[in-house]
């Protein structure tokens, strides 16, 4: 297709997407608000996102649609090429030709237009055309995966980190839960030994005074009656 021909972007735009549906119209809200009359804004147009194929066997993303027009207008080759030809069987729409008649009434006239007299410009350039698409997907598929690494990679790290970090909170909370059950078996057995050493204490302080009784009485005993006897 020539470079200086008009509107080959739109062209080959047109050999993908179906775009005889037309765009969504936003109406303009207008104020209640008695007052001065002003001029109706005009509706704004927003484009679908997604576009059925000319095919229409699936509704493609625009963005990308009008990316691989961008790349295959500027790979453009010089002269004509699978797009001129492409160009003249999109002509035969709508004559009532079945499949095949259209593609042999587009090659007649492709010849006449391109002095082309066989089909190798056609097979040459629509490979050439996939190379460039296939070279594309691949870098974009590139793309992806670092996308991937960088991003979902950095949130799987977060993943990984904060489970870990889950874990060994876990762990002291298990070991904490041992300490405390540890704690209140000990605080049993005191309150026993507690008890006990009491008991022991009691006795041994009354074992103490009954004997702290004994010596005291039998010393004052003695003392009464030395002084008693011994005058």
């Amino acid at each position: 297709m020539a470079d200086s021909e008009p509107g080959i972007g739109k062209k080959i735009l047109s050999f993908f997407i179906n775009e005889s549906d037309e765009p969504v119209r936003q109406e303009t809200v207008t104020n209640s608000t008695p007052g001065p009359s002003k001029p109706a804004a005009a509706p704004t147009v927003t484009a679908p996102t997604t576009v059925p194929n000319v095919a229409g066997t699936a509704n493609v993303d625009r963005k990308f649609v009008e990316h691989f027009v961008g790349l295959l207008e500027k790979a453009n080759l010089p002269g004509p090429d699978y797009f001129e030809y492409k160009q003249a069987l999109q002509s035969m729409e709508g004559l009532g030709l079945g499949e095949e008649k259209q593609f042999q009434a587009a090659w007649a006239s492709f010849k006449v237009m391109g002095g082309i007299k066989d089909t190798t410009i056609l097979r040459t350039s629509a490979d050439q055309y996939l190379a460039i698409l296939d070279k594309d997907r691949a870098s974009f598929l590139k793309d992806v995966e670092k996308a991937i690494k960088d991003r979902v990679g950095a949130l799987q790290d977060e993943h990984k980190k904060l489970e870990d970090s889950n874990a060994a909170f876990t762990q002291q909370i298990a070991d904490l839960q041992k300490k405390i059950d540890e704690n209140k078996n000990r605080l049993g057995q005191i309150s026993g030994e507690v008890t006990e050493q009491s008991a022991k204490i009691t006795a041994n302080k009354d074992s103490f005074e009954i004997t702290y009784a004994s010596f005291v009485e039998q010393i004052q005993s003695d003392l009464s009656k030395i002084n008693q006897y011994l005058k």
